[in-house]
């Protein structure tokens, strides 16, 4: 029951304080379930939001149920879910309740734009952590570049690959890849 309890408590802090949705969130989650709690590793943790990212929902909610379900199974999967969503569908509520009152005064127009940047920067750090863990060998900075054209230039493009579609072709291509670098470790290892 403790071990629910602290993976609930803990991802209802994580759940207040994180702002600008999945990837704004990396450091905060790196922090205090990698190098805090040691509930995972880094590497996991990218896996979690690559998976995450490719899965229907919040990829901050999505990575908490895998981190519980890590833990505690499913009753830890639903411990660290339940806690993520307590803090934020709170803090929704009231500002729902109250956002028409004051979305027109200036200094809450300011204060949103103020936070806009913030979420942008906290967007960039993690994509940069990303980039130091992902891109490693010369596949996976061709692999990017492919991807990342395709993506930047979709409104010129005659067609527009989804990114449903962009995500299957990678990880085929990362499984193809390594298949072959395992080939070529088997040869050099038969001579």
């Amino acid at each position: 029951m403790k071990e629910l309890w602290d993976l609930y408590t803990t991802f209802v802090r994580i759940g207040c304080v994180t702002f600008g949705g999945g990837y704004a969130m990396l450091p905060i989650l790196e922090r205090e379930l990698a190098d805090k709690r040691g509930w995972t590793t880094l590497e996991e943790l990218q896996d979690y939001f690559a998976i995450g990212q490719c899965t229907p929902g919040i990829i901050a909610l999505n990575v908490s149920t895998f981190i519980g379900e890590k833990w505690a199974g499913v009753k830890g999967a639903l411990a660290a879910t339940t806690g993520f969503l307590t803090g934020p569908v709170a803090i929704i509520l009231v500002i729902a309740a109250f956002l028409r009152n004051f979305a027109h005064i200036p200094a809450v127009q300011h204060a949103f734009a103020g936070i806009r940047v913030c979420v942008c920067v906290l967007i960039l750090q993690a994509v940069l952590r990303l980039w130091k863990k992902s891109v490693v060998d010369p596949f996976t900075l061709g692999l990017y570049l492919a991807v990342f054209a395709l993506q930047a230039f979709a409104g010129v493009l005659p067609v527009k690959v989804p990114a449903a579609v962009l995500v299957i072709l990678a990880g085929a291509g990362g499984i193809l890849a390594a298949g072959v670098k395992n080939r070529k470790k088997g040869k050099e290892a038969g001579k």
